[in-house]
């Protein structure tokens, strides 16, 4: 397990699916927290502050959806990375922010995992956590 990778927040209301994400995250050594809607994420995003990306659908239960989600991280968070999926409907690229990255549903893990890789190294935060993880060795 790799100890300098930084945690993962996924935001999926199917059960398995967010199950499956999970456990393709844990497997390469990423810290992963789950929340089934975009409330739960909230409380998620306000309880741990070592969390480096927001993965998310984008159809979700209740009146706040996906896109709602990454705008709030994008503005309250900006040093969050997120990462968008659906597999019910493709995103207007404007209505997402700017640093968001849309990920079509279904696809591999191989695909997730590399836009996740992809996306941790644009921000630096995989520099970033080695380097956390150096100073405390």
């Amino acid at each position: 397990m790799n100890t300098f990778r930084q945690t993962i927040l996924v935001v999926e209301d199917e059960t398995l699916v967010r199950f499956a994400i999970a456990d393709a995250l844990e497997d390469t050594g990423h810290p992963v927290l789950e929340a089934g809607n975009v409330l739960e994420a909230v409380g998620q995003l306000g309880l741990h502050e070592d969390i480096a990306l927001v993965l998310t659908d984008i159809d979700m239960p209740g009146n706040l959806d996906g896109i709602d989600l990454a705008r709030m991280v994008a503005e309250c968070a900006p040093h969050i990375g997120i990462i968008v999926s659906s597999a019910r409907r493709l995103p207007d690229l404007p209505e997402l922010p700017a640093a968001a990255r849309f990920l079509p549903k279904p696809c591999s893990a191989a695909d997730m995992l590399a836009m996740v890789d992809e996306v941790m190294a644009e921000s630096g935060r995989c520099d970033d956590a080695r380097r956390q993880y150096r100073q405390r060795a």
